[in-house]
């Protein structure tokens, strides 16, 4: 029988789309077990565990008196694992109706022709006046603070449990803060490779 050995890599850029300045530029951590899960929905046509939503939280990391950033691993283990603390989340599926901006929260799927893998690119954008509730200026003292982030990831569609889908990719990053002054873009790509294509007798 005919047998292909998938790989899933992540990486994440954070930036501002209007200076062009780059906040975060790395690799993140994929949960397998969730993610085979939603590859296997997925393809059956079951209409759950797709990627729907990012979250963002400020739990993965601690500073110390002197600056020193010390950093949590990424929870990719365990099917009820989550982020350390989310703080935020938006619908970045664009075919849901509850996607309220679809042009800049969209999920595109990127291949091409002779290629053994496929891009799956998740793009978010933290407007202006996103969160309600954060604060005026990026100079916050306190890096604890609700709305300046330090992990992210994307969670799975879950009908009826708006939010509480299962966690597929998480990232910890040195502390971002979303403030009013300052747009946040969130480019998200997931590579899909199959490595093998191997014949075995079965």
């Amino acid at each position: 029988m005919n047998s292909i050995e998938l790989k899933i890599d992540g990486h994440v850029k954070i930036y501002d789309p209007v200076t062009a300045e780059i906040f975060v530029d790395k690799h993140n951590a994929i949960h397998y077990e969730n993610f085979s899960e939603a590859l296997a929905y997925s393809i059956a046509n079951k209409g759950t565990n797709y990627i729907y939503e990012m979250h963002f939280g400020n739990g993965g990391t601690s500073v110390d008196p002197t600056g020193v950033i010390s950093y949590l691993p990424p929870n990719s283990t365990g099917q009820t694992s989550n982020l350390y603390n989310k703080t935020y989340h938006k619908i970045v599926d664009d075919t849901s109706i509850l996607n309220l901006d679809k042009l800049r929260n969209k999920i595109e799927v990127r291949h091409i022709p002779g290629t053994i893998y496929t891009d799956i690119l998740v793009s978010c954008l933290l407007d202006y006046g996103e969160p309600a509730t954060q604060a005026a200026f990026d100079n916050a003292a306190n890096l604890d603070g609700e709305y300046v982030f330090d992990e992210l990831g994307l969670k799975g569609y879950m009908p009826n449990q708006p939010g509480n889908g299962k966690l597929l990719t998480h990232v910890i990053f040195h502390p971002v803060q979303k403030s009013l002054n300052r747009l946040i873009q969130i480019d998200y790509t997931v590579r899909i490779s199959a490595l093998t294509n191997l014949s075995a007798i079965g």
